[in-house]
């Protein structure tokens, strides 16, 4: 049984001073199973991210249902985390304060909060600095505490919004590396957005392409590559071939897919 299924999902927004709906997503159907990690891949403004927003109750459905663990999506629960592509994090909260905000919220009780905080910001590898501030990490750092926000209430689906987006080619591969390690722990459903090729194979279980106007899904890959996955796949002539596949199913969409990768 699917833990995430998605039914001839919907989005539309109306088109600034007009009446006039704009479709963003259209009928959208997509079962995800406990402990897979999807990630879905597209050019810009074909609806990846607007999916994942309606997965995390942040958007509404013109038609359509989503539904996790049998129970139809609303609006925001504590059974999604989010992480954006930006560190949503609080300037005033050191990095212990950050990750025990989110338990906060939620009222956690379970076990004491603050040895919880702190068991997860050693597992993104950050016990060294649970009292520094925001400004005083990099940006991989940053988004290191976001997951780890995120991962510390236990959420069932964890919900990614290009989160490396933001970081140099170097940083964004080690952090794949990294969360890769993390998941493997205790295997989160995971929903991450990307608009890079090699991320989307690298992390993947199954790569949903998504095309545009209006955004719909292209084609659904699976990823056979062994876990746990190492940089040197990269490398293989396997993952060569999965990359040529996702190019070709890209399509049209390629050269502007391109385009944002030269400046991410």
């Amino acid at each position: 049984m699917a833990q995430i299924e998605i039914r001839d999902l919907t989005i539309e927004y109306r088109k600034p001073n007009s009446d006039e709906p704009f479709v963003a997503v259209d009928r959208v159907s997509l079962d995800i199973a406990k402990g897979e990690f999807v990630t879905i891949v597209g050019s810009s403004g074909c609806g990846k991210s607007t999916l994942l927003l309606a997965a995390a109750g942040l958007v509404n459905s013109a038609s359509g249902t989503i539904t996790i663990n049998g129970k139809e999506v609303s609006g925001p629960g504590p059974d999604r985390a989010m992480v954006f592509q930006e560190a949503s994090l609080l300037p005033w909260r050191s990095v212990l304060g950050n990750v025990r905000f989110g338990l906060e919220m939620q009222r956690w009780k379970k076990d004491d909060p603050t040895e919880r905080a702190r068991r997860f910001i050693r597992m993104v590898g950050l016990g060294a600095f649970s009292d520094y501030h925001p400004h005083q990490l990099s940006g991989g750092m940053r988004q290191r505490v976001n997951i780890a926000r995120a991962l510390a209430v236990d959420p069932h689906v964890l919900l990614m919004d290009e989160p490396f987006g933001a970081l140099d080619a170097q940083t964004r591969e080690v952090m794949g590396d990294e969360l890769l390690k993390i998941w493997e722990r205790d295997r989160k459903t995971a929903l991450f957005v990307t608009h890079d090729i090699d991320e989307a194979v690298f992390l993947g279980d199954r790569v949903v392409v998504m095309g545009r106007d209006p955004g719909h899904i292209r084609e659904i890959i699976d990823i056979d590559l062994p876990r746990p996955r190492t940089a040197a796949m990269l490398d293989s002539d396997q993952f060569a071939a999965y990359r040529r596949r996702l190019r070709e199913g890209l399509g049209e969409d390629m050269a502007a897919m391109h385009m944002i990768t030269e400046a991410a």
